[in-house]
Formats: structure tokens, C-alpha cells, sequence
């Protein structure tokens, strides 16, 4: 399958001159069309950092980003979740998720017609009139994803996006993206602090570790989705990536002291 994300030889660094601090380098990674990639790593390997960078929110230091998309004036190819849905208070839902649709080539109908599709797709077709301050937290995050859906992306990158909520509200949106997921097929990169998440969501987990850092390790999740939360052979493969995951600790820690 032909693959819409690809980084080679990919670096990210801040400052300059002596000061600079290389974040990552060397980094290749993939994602094909219509995969759930999940990425986990050290604190601070840059795994915010690397999204950002596919974006083209900041620049590259060293290396490429290719990405497999159709052009499209009516579409944007890439769309982003943050972990705080970051809606606009003084505008309403409906407003807050055509937000992206501003400087899309659409008619006026067309851009109704998505955000009331996209609101359908995220389970709240009739909270398009009530404001921000209404909604909960697991709502409002609803409305950072159906934004993100509306511009009618090809890849969808996810940063911690259900990180600041509580179990049960998570556990409702991890089945809630897997649903809209298996409707759209979407290529998804997903970062997370979460290995049940991580494991549970992806297709791959990749680890990210070492410094500057670089995938160290990646794991297939080869279970169908309905057997893994909770099941023994999930639990085995949540073990395995934290075992991964306390390896690069080590070896980042290791290289940070020498």
C-alpha cells in the first residue's frame, strides 16, 4: 500500500551555533493509506515536535517530508487535533468547526453541508447553535476532531487528544475515533503518552527514544480490534511496548550522561 507520510533522514533542532539542541535526527518513519499509526517515546524526544513538522508548522532542520495527497482547492490535505480542543469562545459550535473551511475554495451551501455532516460524524448533529462553554470536556473535544474533519483531510495527525480527560470519557472517544476512522479511513499519525492507548488504537506502535532522538523500536499490532482491550493477548503486547519503552528511558538516559 502506497504511503502518504514518509520523513527521511528527518532533524529537528532549536537555537543556533553552539547552542543548538538537536531534538531528532535521522528520523524515517511511514504511514500508509488508511493506517492508524500510534507513536510513543521519552519525554521530550519530540514526538509534538515531529507532528508539527509533518504539518509544516515549523521547519525541518535537516531531511524531508513527502506527502502522498491529491490537490484539491475544495480540500486541505492535512488536518491536526491538539490535546486542548482550543475552540473560540465568543463563536458558536457550528462556527468553531467551520473554522478551517475559512479560505477553501466552497460555497456557502457546501461548507453547511460539512459542518452538519461532521457534526453528525463526531455524535453532536444538534449542538451546532450552543456555545463552547456549554459543552464538556469530552464534547468539546468532539468539536476539535469534527474541525479537523470538516476540511475533508487525507491525513489526520493526533497530539494527545484525549490526554486531559478522565478514563471513562477517554475510553468512550478511543472507540468513538476507531468508528469514524472505519467510516472515513483516514491516514492517522497518533501521538500518545498512553501504551494501552497506543496498543489499542494503532496498527503500529512506534517507540521514540535515544538522544538526539530516533525510532528505536516498533511493534505491529497484528489482533483485530474487538479482541484487544482487556484481552490477554493485549495485555501481553501492552507489556511488551513498556518494556521497549523503559529500554529507551535507559538508553537516553545513558547517552544524556556520557
Amino acid at each position: 500500500m502506497a504511503k502518504v507520510i514518509e520523513t527521511h533522514d528527518l532533524a529537528v533542532a532549536f537555537g543556533k551555533g553552539d547552542e543548538r539542541n538537536i531534538i531528532f535526527r535521522h528520523l524515517d518513519i511511514g504511514v500508509e493509506e488508511g493506517e492508524c499509526v500510534t507513536l510513543v517515546g521519552v519525554s521530550g524526544a519530540g514526538k509534538s515536535t515531529l507532528l508539527r513538522v509533518i504539518a509544516n508548522l515549523i521547519p525541518a532542520y535537516e531531511g524531508s517530508v513527502t506527502l502522498e495527497t491529491e490537490p484539491d482547492p475544495g480540500r486541505r490535505p492535512i488536518a491536526m487535533v491538539f490535546q486542548a480542543a482550543l475552540l473560540m469562545p465568543w463563536r458558536k459550535i457550528s462556527d468553531n468547526v467551520a473554522l478551517g473551511l475559512e479560505g477553501i475554495e466552497i460555497s456557502e451551501q457546501l461548507r453547511r453541508e460539512r459542518v452538519e455532516h461532521t457534526l453528525e460524524l463526531v455524535g453532536l448533529s444538534d449542538y451546532g447553535d450552543r456555545w463552547p462553554y456549554q459543552l464538556s470536556g469530552g464534547q468539546r473535544q468532539r468539536i476539535g476532531i469534527a474541525r479537523a474533519l470538516a476540511v475533508e483531510p487525507d491525513i489526520l495527525l493526533m497530539d494527545e487528544p484525549f490526554g486531559a480527560l478522565d478514563a471513562i470519557t477517554r475510553a468512550v472517544l478511543q472507540d468513538e475515533l476507531l468508528r469514524i476512522w472505519k467510516e472515513t479511513r483516514k491516514s492517522i499519525l497518533f501521538v500518545t503518552h498512553d501504551i494501552e492507548e497506543a496498543v489499542y488504537l494503532g496498527d503500529r506502535v512506534l517507540l521514540l527514544g535515544d538522544q538526539p532522538a530516533r525510532i528505536v523500536n516498533e511493534f505491529p499490532i497484528d489482533m483485530a480490534r474487538k479482541e484487544r482491550r482487556g484481552s490477554e493477548a493485549f495485555l501481553r503486547k501492552v507489556e511488551e511496548v513498556k518494556v521497549g519503552l523503559v529500554e529507551a528511558m535507559k538508553l537516553t538516559n545513558r547517552v544524556g550522561q556520557s
